[in-house]
């Protein structure tokens, strides 16, 4: 049986301190990697009102375009560079369920999931996917009851804070934290003033709600309750838009109306004179919401719950109880249409058509049938000269191929481990090609067995540096910049953009510039190349990693490790696994050879760098699905039969 709203209502203290001091690094990343593009918040019911406030968040905060979705909208619209949030309390709904599948499947640049639940089936969806961001905020107070109360305040606190805290706003959220515990406070006075004024609007049965940009969080999820617990009729504006003809509903039904005003420091100067236009015989209330925007948005929100309660005793429904009718049920349950690219997968096959998507840049779905069965042809060529050779070696990239992006300062997985083990028990030749250096060596010795270190090459710095796993003296961090670099790195640190947002590290034969903020690579790219003009520097290549920009002297590739391995081991193509090889990827030129396969991006030669992993994976899961279709025989290694199909 549902909670009694009342119940609910007494737990939003503990939920408000629990979300203020939970950790919140993994949602922080997630927000980091979204502030390089526009953004996608999906949700239904009581979270479509914490998408609502995820979009307010990334455009203050970001300066970026976000939009707000419902799951149905997801299957039908394929947007593309956008960073895709999906919000659920349960995370057990068809709705979001479906459309969890559909973004997993066109595989995003960013998929983030933030659900309530970690024994969901949301939460199960994800972790079968493991390039999806997921976040697991779990209220104290537990499962809500008919309508979103605990688990909105604490999904859309910990959003405000996290953003906050991403982009310096330390100071505000403590500011909007003392507001928001006085509103959370059984004993508030300000929250007795709001039951009063809001008290004279429940004899009608319509009411406005007039709203600035800071409390729409709040008018939104009010109108959701009002009619979700069937309370009243709710009509929303902004304070202009109600000027631009929605203020007739009052001259033709005033006498059924009234009006809630949502005030916030930044707009009061205009909701009062907009109030004092508005005939004196429909009744209004004010609620009062001062402070920085963080704080209006989360009061706004806190305001529209406590509303809720006292509309629902005034007209006697109690709306954590509110009774669901059959109809409704079955409503609840009804599926989302099935897309043309689902049907699609199902004709061609899903690894196929995943493959053609990746390649093509579009969705196999949006193709004729000529242009399909041309990259079809491109397709089948392809994976038979693939998986009809023999290889002398497999070279690996590191960052996004063999360990996580996301989390590349950690050990690799273990059945990553186990699965390059097994390839050199059997006699098989690896090679690894990084931009790091050092750390990757540390890394790999305490997790590779040293028997096998000294058959193990390492490329460093992409390429500048090549040693066994056995050698400690490589690389040499300490060398000074050769002469292609050295005024160039002295250039790049006096840049006034790079000196304030960017980390850079010189080596020897390698700058890399790391973003300390949401710069993106494109801004990095272009200073960069800026530099570069300007210094009149030459002998030098610029690429991108998943992370960083890195500039390197013109004798620095990924291919140097190739050609070495090739001198020390009998003839035989060389299989090269990465995952940035469109062009500038750092992977490029290591997987522009038919011998290659890409764990993400792809290049655009239909006859090379393929990503033939299975629908909806990437990154380091793509790489353990190629390994293990690795078989070593005689030294040589090759794809088993049937594989990559």
């Amino acid at each position: 049986m549902a909670k009694p709203y009342a119940t609910e209502i007494n737990s939003l203290e503990t939920t408000f301190a629990w979300a203020n001091r939970k950790d919140i690094d993994d949602l922080r990343a997630a927000i980091r990697t979204a502030g390089l593009f526009p953004l996608q918040a999906i949700g239904s019911g009581g979270s479509l009102t914490a998408a609502h406030a995820l979009v307010a968040l990334h455009q203050a905060f970001t300066g970026r375009l976000a939009s707000v979705s419902t799951p149905l909208e997801v299957s039908a619209d394929p947007l593309v560079g956008v960073s895709h949030w999906l919000l659920s309390a349960g995370g057990g709904n068809v709705d979001i369920i479906a459309a969890a599948k559909t973004l997993v499947t066109r595989e995003p640049r960013q998929l983030a999931i933030i659900c309530g639940r970690d024994d969901s089936p949301l939460a199960d969806l994800c972790r079968r996917h493991p390039y999806v961001d997921l976040v697991i905020a779990t209220s104290p107070a537990g499962k809500d009851g008919f309508l979103a109360t605990n688990s909105l305040l604490g999904f859309i606190s910990l959003l405000a804070r996290a953003y906050a805290f991403e982009h310096d706003g330390d100071r505000e959220w403590d500011a909007a934290v003392a507001i928001v515990d006085q509103l959370l406070s059984a004993q508030s006075d300000v929250v007795a003033s709001w039951r009063v004024e809001t008290g004279r609007l429940w004899s009608r049965g319509t009411t406005l709600v007039v709203h600035g940009p800071m409390t729409k969080v709040g008018a939104i999820d009010l109108e959701s309750k009002f009619t979700e617990a069937a309370l009243g009729n709710l009509q929303l504006a902004d304070y202009r838009n109600f000027a631009h003809g929605r203020h007739h509903w009052l001259a033709k039904r005033g006498d059924i109306s009234g009006v809630l005003a949502l005030v916030s420091d930044h707009d009061r100067a205009l909701a009062e004179k907009t109030l004092d236009l508005i005939p004196g015989d429909i009744p209004k209330a004010v609620v009062d919401l001062p402070g920085s925007p963080v704080a209006a948005m989360v009061s706004s929100l806190i305001a529209a719950l406590r509303i809720t309660e006292w509309a629902g005793l005034a007209v006697g429904i109690d709306p954590g109880r509110p009774g669901v009718p059959d109809f409704g049920r079955k409503l609840y349950n009804l599926p989302l249409p099935r897309s043309r690219k689902t049907k699609l997968a199902l004709s061609i096959g899903s690894r196929d058509e995943a493959a053609i998507s990746r390649k093509a840049g579009k969705t196999a779905a949006s193709m004729d049938g000529e242009e399909l069965a041309r990259w079809k042809r491109a397709l089948t060529a392809y994976r038979k000269q693939l998986v009809n050779k023999r290889f002398s070696a497999v070279v690996f990239d590191y960052d996004g191929t063999l360990v996580d992006t996301r989390h590349r300062f950690q050990l690799p997985r273990q059945d990553i481990v186990a699965e390059l083990i097994r390839i050199l028990r059997a006699g098989g030749r690896v090679a690894i090609a990084t931009g790091r250096g050092s750390s990757v060596r540390k890394d790999l010795r305490k997790v590779l067995p040293e028997r096998y270190w000294g058959d193990i090459l390492v490329a460093y710095y992409n390429g500048a540096e090549i040693a066994p796993l056995s050698d400690a003296a490589v690389p040499d961090g300490q060398a000074a910049c050769c002469p292609e670099l050295a005024s160039l790195a002295i250039a790049l640190q006096r840049h006034p953009e790079l000196a304030d947002f960017t980390e850079q590290t010189n080596r020897q034969f390698q700058i890399t510039l790391q973003a300390k903020t949401d710069m993106g690579e494109g801004r990095l790219w272009d200073i960069a190349h800026q530099v570069i003009l300007a210094t009149g520097s030459e002998g030098v290549k610029v690429t991108r990693s998943s992370h960083s920009v890195d500039i390197v002297a013109a004798s620095v590739s990924k291919l140097n490790v190739i050609d070495r391995l090739r001198s020390q081991l009998r003839p035989g193509p060389i299989l090269a696994i990465g995952d940035r090889g469109r062009w500038p990827g750092n992977d490029f030129e290591l997987l522009r050879g038919e011998d290659s396969l890409s764990v993400d991006e792809t290049s655009v030669d239909p006859a090379s760098c393929w990503n033939l992993a299975e629908s909806g994976q990437r990154g380091v899961e793509a790489t353990l699905d190629y390994i293990r279709l690795l078989e070593v025989v005689d030294g040589q290694l090759g794809f088993v039969k049937d594989a990559l199909t």
